[in-house]
């Protein structure tokens, strides 16, 4: 059955997650993507969100490094701006490769495009993920091509001011304090989880993120296997400032969506103002 479309209100903001089992064709996942963007619109979403390498989750690092851009223009920032233009839409790319020179280290770059097709941020991955899987065969060393981000960034969208980040960053709670701190009302986690971190860590994480910051969080994620033999976890959500599920696709690609009420949440951060009982002493 085709799930009924959400409906944005004054009251609150639709927004959707996009689910992809991306691979190393570049214009095979951009077509995927944006027929997902399609749906996302045609079920009310304001704002879309997709997953880290929805362009390309590449077998080498050589493949990573052929494809990523200058800041500013080539075909994967073509794609996002006229896509957001042509459905009246706000895509957030959960990572686009961005590099300052040819063959440099390029920044994991998370770009957000407003409904006119005009980038509106950019936040470069700042934790990357270099680690080696506890009892199991799996290692990772994003630094080996990536460069690391070194801002912390929020920018107003129609479902209230957003926190930025990427997958790996959601180990690190500091992070998000900051974004709260800076006006987040919502945090997007954009993700190429492996299956083994994510089946232990994934769903735990994102709800502690939110229950503690009393923020929405919409985590768009990779799933299934890749051609590099990687296996990513899925299970895209959408979750309350309350650190309730308000809705999941555990397995295939695919769109979810919700209402994000932000009068509600005011309501909740007002009735329960933990986050105005921080002690200044402790940090952030």
């Amino acid at each position: 059955m085709e799930p009924k479309p959400a409906e944005s209100t004054e009251r609150a903001c639709v927004v959707a997650a996009l689910q992809l089992n991306s691979g190393n064709d570049r214009e095979a996942n951009l077509a995927t993507a944006g027929h997902l963007l399609k749906l996302a619109a045609e079920r009310g979403a304001r704002v879309a969100v997709l997953p880290e390498n929805f362009s390309l989750m590449a077998a080498r690092d050589a493949e990573r490094r052929a494809h990523a851009e200058a800041d500013g223009a080539g075909p994967v920032q073509d794609f996002l701006a006229s896509s957001a233009e042509r459905l009246k839409l706000w895509v957030i790319a959960g990572s686009v490769p961005i590099s300052a020179a040819p063959g440099a280290r390029s920044a994991q770059a998370c770009l957000v495009y407003d409904a006119d097709g005009k980038r509106a941020a950019r936040y470069d991955k700042i934790h990357l993920f270099d680690v080696e899987l506890p009892d199991r065969a799996e290692s990772y060393r994003e630094s080996a091509t990536m460069a690391p981000g070194d801002k912390v960034v929020t920018v107003d969208t129609p479902a209230g001011r957003l926190g930025l980040s990427i997958c790996y960053d959601l180990r690190f709670p500091e992070l998000y304090r900051r974004l709260e701190r800076a006006g987040a009302k919502w945090l997007i986690v954009p993700a190429a989880f492996t299956a083994a971190t994510g089946a232990a860590h994934w769903e735990p994480l994102l709800r502690a993120r939110a229950i503690e910051n009393l923020c929405y969080v919409v985590a768009a994620a990779q799933v299934g296997s890749h051609p590099s033999g990687r296996q990513t976890f899925g299970h895209s959500l959408i979750i309350d400032y309350w650190g309730r599920v308000l809705t999941q696709l555990p397995e295939g690609e695919g769109v979810i969506t919700a209402a994000l009420d932000l009068e509600a949440q005011a309501e909740a951060r007002r009735k329960f103002p933990a986050l105005t009982h921080r002690v200044a002493q402790l940090g952030a």
